[in-house]
């Protein structure tokens, strides 16, 4: 199976000059843990978590209101295209330790994003290897972890 097949291809991304103000509407508002941010070509540069937000702006006294995304994103982004088997995407996600992985096109703009909601909930997944992948982004000893 084709990461394509089971991602959330309804993303919803910010660019770097928004704020995290908005950004915290926008998950909120959608029910999202995590929004990709793309320059105006649509390429990914940058990933905001629910995590980010507390820790490089809330934690940081930074004011959401006028603080830019690209202040607190993580760049360090990991993602694959979208003709990628699930197997392999899996694999980043362990190895990276990740739970989140954005999907670009063959252009590298970014159509759709797989999480292990998606993984959890698709019924031609091996429920076992699901299980082995949340194994592996959960251990804090994972040798293959940056």
């Amino acid at each position: 199976m084709k990461v394509k097949e089971c991602m959330c291809d309804k993303v919803e991304y910010l660019s770097t000059t928004n704020t995290v103000k908005e950004c915290a509407e926008l998950m909120s508002s959608k029910h999202i843990g995590c929004v990709p941010v793309c320059d105006k070509m649509n390429n990914i540069v940058g990933l905001v978590t629910d995590r980010d937000l507390i820790l490089r702006s809330i934690a940081c006294g930074k004011d959401a209101i006028h603080t830019p995304l690209k202040d607190v994103m993580s760049t360090n982004i990991y993602s694959c295209p979208e003709d990628t088997d699930v197997e392999d995407a899996q694999k980043i996600m362990s190895e990276n330790q990740i739970r989140r992985l954005p999907i670009t096109d063959e252009n590298k703009k970014i159509v759709g994003i797989i999480t292990l909601a998606n993984l959890c909930t698709n019924k031609n997944i091996n429920t076992n290897e699901v299980g082995k992948t949340l194994e592996n982004i959960c251990d804090c000893d994972n040798k293959n972890a940056e």
